[in-house]
């Protein structure tokens, strides 16, 4: 009885065996298939490994993430990635609504001015051939209208945001403020466009003549002046015989435009001597000044011809020269200025227009 129960003890005890063995196989073999479909190799049937086949040489280098690069995520990082190229980088370009005017018979700078609600200053601002030809504001001529005071700058190459400031004067941020300049950051400015400075001015050059000691010398200097050989009368004759005024002075035209033919007769306003009397380079054209040694110059400019000398005293009515069309003018008038102690007055105040 009893080694019938011990022989069915055994039988259950090998059977057990058994099936502990061919789990162990099923587990070793569900890994390795895992393994190859891994690295992506076929499964092949279990053949025994030899240690080999295992072996790893110390010198050849092995990633521990061999097989596994192509399944990791790829990070971009691009917080360092180069800003916009400033040679290709096009920005917006300025857009600006300007209207135009045709001048009228009778226009001054001022009626115009107070037309559109500007300074005078601005219709400089806006057409800078004013300054360069004096007679050019007049009846049939087309100027341009700003819609806010200041001055319409046309961009050189080379223009900068800082550099148009410090030339007229006002805050960088009022011109990137304007909107129609349509200035963003990084505040580029393109040639060929224009950009309106809000609140500026432009310049009106204003040249100066030689004094009474670059013709009397310096032998008759008392003190820190010089003595002039004449003194005029103080008062002040029309330079022409006409009255037909085509312009009057105001900021960006500093004298009076009297148009005639070519040829007229012009007269010294004043008796004084001559310190200049030839070509000038700044738009006057053919050019004499007489200084009158009381503080007062007169200026007579776009001659055709000049009967006078540097050095020269004239009296009040001689005949200095005659009427012309040079230098920067439109058609054939004298350009009549006054000026005392260097500053450009108006001529009407002293010979009534």
């Amino acid at each position: 009885m009893i080694k019938q129960q011990w022989q069915a003890w055994r039988e259950r005890l090998s059977s057990l065996i058994v099936l502990f063995v061919m789990g162990l196989m099923l587990v070793a073999g569900w890994r390795t298939v895992a393994l190859m479909s891994v690295s992506g190799q076929e499964p092949a049937a279990a053949t025994a490994v030899s240690d080999a086949t295992l072996f790893i040489e110390a010198d050849t280098a092995v990633s521990p993430l061999a097989g596994f690069e192509d399944s990791l995520p790829q990070l971009s990082d691009s917080s360092l990635a180069p800003g916009l190229n400033p040679h290709t980088y096009q920005g917006q370009l300025p857009e600006h609504e300007l209207q135009t005017y045709l001048v009228q018979r009778g226009d001054t700078p001022t009626s115009i001015a107070d037309r559109f609600g500007i300074q005078v200053e601005t219709i400089l601002g806006g057409n800078p051939r004013l300054s360069e030809e004096s007679s050019l504001l007049q009846a049939g001529v087309e100027i341009i209208i700003m819609p806010i005071d200041g001055v319409l700058h046309d961009v050189q190459p080379g223009d900068t945001l800082e550099g148009l400031a410090q030339l007229y004067g006002v805050p960088v941020d009022d011109i990137i403020n304007y909107e129609p300049n349509n200035l963003e950051f990084p505040y580029r400015l393109y040639p060929e466009t224009q950009v309106v400075v809000p609140g500026a001015v432009r310049e009106v050059f204003v040249w100066t003549p030689p004094d009474l000691s670059s013709v009397i010398g310096r032998t008759s200097r008392e003190g820190s002046g010089v003595t002039p050989v004449v003194v005029g009368t103080g008062t002040f004759r029309y330079p022409v015989n006409s009255r037909n005024f085509t312009q009057y002075f105001w900021f960006g035209h500093r004298g009076i435009d009297i148009a005639l033919p070519i040829g007229n007769p012009v007269y010294a306003s004043d008796t004084g001597t001559v310190t200049f009397a030839g070509w000038n380079i700044y738009g006057f054209g053919n050019l004499i000044v007489v200084n009158h040694g009381n503080g007062y110059e007169t200026f007579y400019a776009h001659l055709d011809s000049i009967n006078v000398v540097p050095g020269q005293i004239v009296y009040q009515g001689n005949v200095i020269g005659a009427t012309g069309n040079t230098g920067n003018s439109s058609g054939p008038h004298i350009h009549f200025e006054i000026r005392r102690n260097a500053t450009q007055q108006d001529p009407c105040w002293y010979i009534g227009c």
